[in-house]
């Protein structure tokens, strides 16, 4: 699956909403946004990017359950990176980071996503917008900007409420979002160094096949 039709991308959003509404998540979500070219009105859309803010546990650990994981899947944590009774009722989506501890957004990805979408999944427990700026900052220190955060976003679901408004224009390409590079030099960025970092980023995005996932701790 190389591309999605724009009616396709949006109703693909709608549905994930729907799942954390509906379904037991690994984490606590916070915040949905869609962001990138799905927002631009474009059709097709060749990747379709979410962003998922998550809360840590709190109050959740399960001594009993980490244990069993960690010797029925070689996977730590589970009970306090993920929540136990979650991973008992999905223990085909139960994900672990090169450490072997589980893995929030891995887990996220597992659960809400098929392998074979043109879909970006970023997790961090900041807001979008917070992190839209944290991730500036540090993709200029490394010099890597691939590790950038498009700005351009809509918010989708907080807390539990929907945005119909964000869903309609996202139907009818409603939304007027600048250029990437023009949306970095609103962030601070001259123009040669956005438009740098908007050609790295646009060349990452297209080297990209499947499920991505990113996770982030601000």
């Amino acid at each position: 699956m190389s591309e999605l039709a724009r009616h396709d991308a949006v109703d693909r959003l709608e549905e994930l909403v729907e799942r954390v509404e509906d379904e037991r998540m690994p984490v606590p979500v916070r915040e949905i946004w869609a962001y990138g070219d799905v927002t631009l009105g474009v059709d097709p859309v060749e990747r379709l990017d979410v962003y998922l803010t998550k809360d840590v546990l709190v109050g959740e650990d399960d001594p009993d359950a980490g244990e069993a994981f960690r010797d029925s899947h070689g996977i730590a944590g589970v009970g306090k990176s993920v929540r136990a009774d979650w991973a008992r009722a999905y223990p085909d989506s139960l994900r672990a980071n090169a450490n072997g501890h589980a893995a929030p957004e891995k887990c996220l990805a597992a659960h809400l996503l098929v392998e074979d979408e043109p879909i970006h999944l970023e997790v961090c427990n900041a807001s979008f917008e917070d992190n839209v700026t944290q991730r500036l900052r540090g993709a200029r220190m490394r010099e890597d900007y691939t590790q950038l955060l498009d700005p351009r976003g809509a918010c989708l679901w907080v807390d539990g409420t929907r945005s119909d408004e964000a869903f309609r224009k996202l139907r009818e390409s409603e939304l007027a979002l600048p250029t990437l590079s023009a949306a970095l030099e609103m962030l601070g960025m001259d123009d040669d160094e956005a438009g740098e970092a908007a050609r790295e980023v646009h060349a990452w995005r297209e080297s990209q096949e499947g499920v991505t996932v990113r996770g982030d701790v601000v």
